[in-house]
C-alpha cells in the first residue's frame, strides 16, 4: 500500500514542480485565492488514478494465471481487485488537496458533498474498463504497449496543464470526444470553480 501511494504522490509532485513553479503559469480564478495548484492537481489526480488501472488491468489475468487456472477461484475479482488500491490512493490525495483548498480559499464550498458521486462513477467506469481490457488482454498480450502510449499521451490530449481556451478551436472537438476530459471537467467544478462550469459534463 505504502508503495502504490508513494509512486503517484511522486509523480504529481513532480509536475507540480515542473508546470506550478518552472513554468509558473497563471490561471484566472487566482483572485478569489485558487491557484495553478488546485487547477492542475484537480484534473491530475483523477488521471493519474484511472491510468493506474488502465496499465494493470491489461495484465492482470495473465500476471494471475495460476489463480485463473483453479476451476473454484471467481477470475471476475481479479480486474476489481486493481481498482480498490487506486481508488484508496485517489481519496488520499483528494483529501490532501481539500484541506490544500480550504487553507487558499477559506470556507469549503459546499460542492465538496458531489465527490462521492464524482468518485463512485469514476470506480465504475475503472471497473468496466478493467474488465475489457482484462478480457482482450488474455488474448493479445501487446496491448499493454498500445495503453502505454495511450497513457502518455493521453495525459496532453486533455485538459490538466492548460484551459481549453488555449487550445485552437479546430483542436477543441479532441478533447470533448474524450469522455476522461469530462471526468476532470466535474472534478474541476467541484474543487477549483466551486460551481458548475460545465453542465454537459455533468
Amino acid at each position: 500500500l505504502f508503495g502504490s501511494f508513494v509512486h503517484p504522490l511522486i509523480l504529481t509532485l513532480i509536475y507540480l514542480y515542473i508546470f506550478g513553479f518552472v513554468f509558473n503559469l497563471r490561471f484566472p480564478g487566482e483572485d478569489r485565492g485558487a491557484d495553478f495548484t488546485i487547477y492542475l492537481l484537480s484534473g491530475l489526480i483523477p488521471w493519474i488514478c484511472f491510468q493506474e488501472v488502465l496499465g494493470k488491468s491489461s495484465q492482470v489475468i495473465i500476471a494471475n494465471a495460476s489463480l485463473v487456472k483453479q476451476v473454484i477461484f471467481p477470475i471476475e475479482i481479479l480486474p476489481v481487485k486493481g481498482v480498490l488500491p487506486a481508488i484508496f490512493n485517489q481519496l488520499i490525495m483528494i483529501v490532501l488537496l481539500m484541506v490544500y483548498a480550504v487553507y487558499k480559499m477559506g470556507t469549503p464550498p459546499l460542492f465538496y458533498a458531489l465527490l462521492p458521486i464524482l468518485v463512485l462513477i469514476q470506480a465504475l467506469a475503472m471497473i468496466g474498463s478493467a474488465y475489457i481490457l482484462s478480457a482482450v488482454g488474455a488474448y493479445f498480450r501487446d496491448i499493454k504497449d498500445f495503453i502505454q502510449i495511450f497513457i502518455i499521451v493521453g495525459i496532453f490530449s486533455m485538459p490538466i496543464f492548460y484551459q481549453v481556451e488555449q487550445v485552437p478551436k479546430a483542436m477543441r472537438i479532441i478533447l470533448y470526444i474524450n469522455p476522461f476530459s469530462h471526468l476532470i471537467f466535474c472534478y474541476r467544478d467541484v474543487l477549483y470553480h466551486a460551481r458548475i462550469e460545465h453542465p454537459y459534463s455533468w
